[in-house]
């Protein structure tokens, strides 16, 4: 997780996703290329997967999906989303801790 490219924002802490949608399972499958792997079993149709993205990392930070925002790119497989009032420093806790 040393290798997560987190970026602080003013709202919080932007984390770099690389989504792999119609996996077997739900769930983050380590770090590639400074991006934090998020594996989900939804489709990427009309939202699915982002969706299922959030309820993820919503249970991996141990916060609410309200706390997590899509800030761009929701049609592409690298995705970054504001986790709001974390620092890096504790995103990159929860992480590991998870």
């Amino acid at each position: 997780m040393n290798d997560l490219e987190l970026e602080a924002h003013p709202g919080g802490t932007i984390l770099p996703v690389q989504a792999a949608p119609g996996a077997r399972r739900n769930g983050i499958d380590g770090v590639r290329a400074g991006r934090l792997r998020v594996q989900v079993t939804q489709v990427p149709e009309k939202g699915k997967a982002n969706s299922a993205i959030i309820d993820v990392l919503a249970e991996v930070l141990g916060i609410s999906r309200s706390r997590i925002e899509l800030c761009s790119a929701p049609s592409s497989a690298h995705k970054r989303f504001l986790i709001s009032e974390l620092t890096p420093d504790e995103v990159r806790r929860r992480l590991i801790a998870a």
